[in-house]
């Protein structure tokens, strides 16, 4: 799936597969989950794991892989979000929770809700004047069909010259 973005004439194409061997490459845990990235759209980034390299002693989803597939998926919005507007930044998470609902059984998701456009204007803004911007992220864990898990979290941009997401 790609996501097309026009930005003073310039088209950016953003694709699944490039963003996820990115997030294998420079987050080597999310290749040992062997997270997916599923969407990348208006809607949300969704992000998947299988529950085989995810698994606790109770042969359900383990509690970390839980937390660490919602904070990815946030963290995407936040690098995909800043891809789309050219501000290379360093994405890092300041704080976060994790309401866990219910034991995962297999394979889940995690999927990033988009910000408000006020949100996202004042993180934006907050980058410009000040070199650095935060932003809070909700994203939903399921499984099966059934939200699993609640996440919310806080991340910081520190804006850098040159490529250095």
């Amino acid at each position: 799936m790609e996501f097309c973005v026009c930005r003073g004439g310039i088209t950016l194409l953003i694709d699944c597969a490039e963003i996820e061997q990115y997030l294998h490459e420079h987050i080597p845990m999310s290749q040992a989950m062997a997270v997916a990235v599923e969407a990348i759209a208006e809607t949300g980034v969704t992000l998947s794991a299988p529950l085989a390299p995810n698994i606790n002693h109770r042969h359900t989803a383990f509690g970390g892989s839980i937390s660490t597939l919602a904070i990815l998926s946030a963290w995407t919005a936040v690098h995909v979000g800043l891809l789309r507007e050219q501000i290379p930044c360093r994405i890092v998470i300041q704080r976060n929770s994790v309401d866990y609902l219910g034991p995962i059984e297999g394979d889940f998701q995690a999927r990033c809700l988009p910000p408000t456009p006020q949100a996202w204007g004042k993180f934006l803004r907050a980058i410009a004047r000040h070199g650095k911007g935060r932003i809070n992220l909700v994203a939903e864990v399921t499984a099966g069909g059934e939200v699993a898990g609640r996440f919310q979290g806080d991340y910081v941009a520190l804006k850098i010259a040159g490529d250095g997401r």
